[in-house]
């Protein structure tokens, strides 16, 4: 058997380690580490499955588009979950939405980094019958 690396964590560079977090645990609904406490230099939202969400807080401030992102699949309707996502302090980087229900909005956090809102998996299955 091939020997193979695990993911542990996507890693997500920032200027307030814990602010971002809070953040982060809103749209996932997951806890923060239980160890996280305001001021921490580095802290985790605890997913359901598969790696953690690592925040790691940075002297350099963010300049440039993200090279990696993060794409979310909500359980309500995607713009359901845009409208929530934007009440809890993201901002609307770019909509894809196309009049026949397809595409995908893309936010930014707090701190600027750019995430993807698809269409849920109820949305997909409707365009597809």
């Amino acid at each position: 058997m091939p020997m193979v690396s695990v993911l542990q964590n996507v890693a997500i560079d920032c200027a307030d380690a814990y602010g971002l977090a809070r953040f982060w645990s809103g749209v996932t609904g997951r806890p923060l580490h239980p160890e996280d406490k305001p001021g921490a230099r580095e802290t985790e939202v605890q997913l359901a499955d598969g790696p953690v969400l690592f925040f790691n807080q940075v002297p350099e401030a963010k300049t440039v588009k993200n090279r990696v992102h993060l794409c979310l699949r909500p359980e309500t309707s995607r713009d359901e979950e845009v409208e929530r996502l934007l009440g809890l302090g993201a901002t609307l980087f770019a909509d894809h939405r196309n009049p026949d229900g397809s595409g995908w909005v893309i936010l930014a956090d707090p701190e600027g980094n750019e995430f993807c809102v698809l269409r849920s998996a109820a949305e997909r299955a409707a365009m597809d019958t």
